[in-house]
Order: C-alpha cells, then structure tokens, then sequence
C-alpha cells in the first residue's frame, strides 16, 4: 500500500512538472512568435518604403535599337550611322565589311530571329527602367547610361556590357535555350533566356561596385560573387533566387537541401583558404555540375561556392549595421568572420 500511495505521489509530482514545463514551452513558442512577427513585419514595412522611394524617382530610359537601324539602313546611308554611333566602327576597317555584314544571308536571318522575339521591345524596357531605378536610389551619384541594343557574336562572357554611360544588350544571346542557333552545351544555354537580361544587367553593374579579388583563395571568390547576389537581391527583389542566379528551380532547390552538406565538405578538406587554381572550375565558374568527387556530383548544379558565397554575404548584412558601399568594398576574410554565418541543417 505504501509503495502504492509513493507511486501516485510522484506520477502526480511528474505531472504537475510536465504542465509546468509545457506552460513555460508555450509562453516561449508565443514569445518567439512575437519576435518573428514583429521581424517579418518591420522587414515589410522597409521594404514597402524602399518600393514607394524607387517608384518615385523620375527617370525614363530611351533604347536605341542599333540592331534594327544597322540591318535596316541602305548601304548609301552607312556613312550616316557611323556618325550616329562612331564606337561602333573602330577605325581602320573598311566599309566592305560592314556592308557585307548588312548584306551576309546568315546575319540577315539571326537579325529575323532577333526582330521575331523583339518586335516589341516595350515590356523589356520596362523592367530596365525599374532596374535603373533601383540602382538610382542605392547608388545616387550613378549616372543613368544609354542603352542600345545589338546583334552581336555571341559571346556568352559578355552577353550585356555596363559601363558608366553606355549599357550594350546583345539581344542574340537572349533568344530562349531551344533556339537552332544556338550550338552550347545546355548549362550555359538554360540562361539564354529572356528573363536574364535583368539580371545578367546587373551582373555587369556590380563590376564598377564591388572591389575585384585580391586574393586567389575559393573564399575570396565565393564572396566576390555572393556580393554580386547580394547586389541582385537589392536591385531586383521580384526575382526569385534561381533567376538570380541563374539557376533552374530545382537546382537551387538542391543547394538549399544539401547547403550543410556543403558547408561541412568546405571545412573538413580545408579549402575555404586554399589557392588551388582548380577550385575555381570545381566550385564556382559555369559548369554542369560542381566537382565534389562523389557521388553527389552528377545531381549537383555549378557554381555552388557562388551559391554559398552568396548566404555569406546575406548573413553578415543580417548581422552588421553597415553601408552597403563599404560592404562591397571589404575584405572577403573579414566579412566571413563576421557574417556569423551557419548553414541551415539539413534535416531543417
């Protein structure tokens, strides 16, 4: 009987225990609630300021479509288009080769192509006077460029040129992946799309912002780039991260599942510091799959070291009250030593 009545005893100890606990659980579940509310919701109200600014900003971009005056001027008015827009005729050629260009059948088709998907130039148009919008309120002292576009020679390096008062879009190169002309492998093709204009633009801008690696390590280059990312997140904040990056949903998908997988990979084999020159290839320029040497390699999209450079950057802006011109100016060691960055687990 004794034991019995001890038995209830603590069962009802334990009880009262289990509640007490609950309850505290609880008030801390509503606390944490609050704080995330409150984080989300002054998070939303900078951000509906920071749109109601960018809106408000008077400027309004003229494009000048070279690629259709030049195919479409008669061969006795070239004259006239080399003083309308000299940069584009170095001296020293002759003019046989601009008119065998006006005139070449294989030219002529690509500019077809190029007429077909941009007969209407005006949606784009739009998005590049929001972007120049938001670049006009981050940067102030950024003077608005002339853009022109162009048809071009297909260089994938350098798909959009940004200088301080010219913006050069070579629209061949944004004719959709499937398009018969176009003859790469499928990861550089995927971003042949339409919607990278924007964010291949900005790519080109961060260039003139963000002081060049000085350091040859893979850290140096994750952030390098995940500044670049980061510029995108401000600049164009309707984009979703894959288009950011130019990944396709599913492969930044991936990166977000295995980003501690990652992480921990970068540690253990020591090459956050490492001035491997084959680091670069493996982790962070264009390829169809980073290089890990297991199996994971094949499911794996490129340049994942950018992907990871890119949430270092995002966790030190978090963490740090910092402009964001010093930001892009600071050392790479010193921001990761003060990102406080950790990667999500991989069971979150």
């Amino acid at each position: 009987m004794l034991a019995l009545f001890f038995q209830e005893k603590l069962a009802l100890i334990f009880a009262r225990i289990s509640t007490f606990i609950g309850a505290k659980l609880n008030k801390m579940k509503k606390i944490f609630s609050i704080i995330v509310f409150i984080t989300v919701f002054v998070s939303c109200d900078q951000k509906s300021k920071v749109k109601k600014a960018v809106e408000e900003i008077p400027l309004e971009i003229k494009v000048d479509r070279f690629d259709k005056l030049f195919f479409e001027t008669e061969p006795k008015n070239l004259s006239q288009l080399k003083k309308q827009f000299p940069f584009f005729f170095p001296p020293g050629n002759n003019d046989s080769i601009w008119l065998e260009k006006m005139q070449n059948p294989l030219w002529r088709e690509l500019y077809a192509e190029v007429q077909k998907k941009y007969s209407n130039f005006e949606p784009t148009k739009k998005e590049l006077n929001t972007v120049l919008k938001h670049i006009k309120y981050y940067f102030p002292e950024s003077k608005t460029p002339k853009v022109i576009t162009v048809i071009s020679e297909m260089d994938y390096n350098n798909k959009i040129i940004y200088t301080d008062s010219l913006m050069i879009i070579s629209l061949e190169m944004y004719l959709g992946k499937n398009h018969k002309f176009y003859q790469f492998p499928n990861y550089l093709k995927q971003n042949f799309e339409q919607r990278q204009i924007i964010p291949d633009l900005v790519s080109s801008f961060s260039i003139q912002k963000i002081t060049p690696i000085s350091d040859n390590n893979l850290l140096s280059q994750m952030i390098y780039y995940g500044k670049q990312l980061y510029l995108k997140d401000l600049l164009i904040p309707e984009y979703t991260d894959a288009d950011k990056i130019g990944y396709t949903p599913e492969q930044n998908i991936w990166c977000e599942e295995n980003e501690g997988y990652m992480w921990r990979y970068f540690l253990e084999n020591q090459l956050l510091y490492s001035d491997d020159q084959k680091l670069g290839n493996r982790f962070i320029n264009p390829a169809p799959f980073s290089k890990f040497y297991l199996e994971i390699d094949n499911e794996s999209p490129g340049r994942v070291g950018t992907w990871i450079g890119w949430q270092i950057v995002r966790s030190y802006m978090n963490n740090n009250d910092v402009p964001l011109e010093k930001m892009l100016k600071m050392n790479a060691k010193e921001l990761f030593e003060k990102s406080k960055y950790k990667p999500k687990k991989n069971d979150e």
